[in-house]
């Protein structure tokens, strides 16, 4: 492998990235429900007013072969805010094709943990947030996921389910039309 470079992503880049967040929810026994299409991703990501950054891995030189994918991985990200502490960045989805993961960038005949594709962009979306002045770095991980998990945790990460016992929860868009149409809920109030 003559090399792995981080980057940011482009426009021509979504089909690309639309086949490896399929790959994603696939493993996580989730293809059903994505929905986002690469005109989706390139509206929202490469618009008037992007709403989330992507990194890629992109493999160099001969490495990929003449029908080998040229992107092995992404990391997807936006600015949140915390009323505590400002600005922060969420990590959405950061994946690795499994045939790429855990090769050491440097030397690839070896497999070593830690000097990877998937180290490599993790420290290029810690870059970003640090750059953005953000406080801090979040995400989120299945229960099961256990290597994704251990990768977090050798990297500093701190799990706050069980530190702060914090609980994800999600409205779908049934819920908030339910909601809206509640007559004693007003929704005079200007967004």
């Amino acid at each position: 492998m003559a090399g792995c470079r981080v980057r940011a992503a482009e426009p021509g880049d979504c089909g690309e990235i639309i086949r490896m967040i399929k790959e994603l929810a696939e493993y996580e026994k989730l293809l059903d429900q994505v929905k986002i299409t690469a005109e989706g991703l390139m509206r929202d990501g490469f618009g008037e007013s992007p709403v989330f950054r992507c990194l890629v891995a992109e493999l160099g030189g001969g490495d990929r072969g003449d029908t080998g994918p040229a992107l092995v991985g992404y990391a997807l990200s936006y600015l949140t805010y915390s009323t505590w502490k400002g600005r922060s960045l969420y990590l959405e989805d950061l994946y690795i094709m499994p045939e790429y993961r855990g090769i050491n960038i440097h030397s690839p005949a070896r497999i070593h943990t830690g000097k990877g594709i998937g180290s490599r962009l993790l420290a290029a979306v810690a870059e970003s947030c640090l750059s953005l002045g953000c406080s801090h770095l979040q995400f989120s991980v299945l229960d099961w996921n256990q290597p994704s998990i251990s990768f977090y945790l050798s990297r500093g990460a701190r799990d706050l389910s069980q530190a702060e016992g914090w609980r994800i929860f999600r409205f779908l868009p049934d819920d908030l039309r339910r909601m809206t149409s509640d007559p004693g809920h007003s929704t005079s109030v200007p967004l």
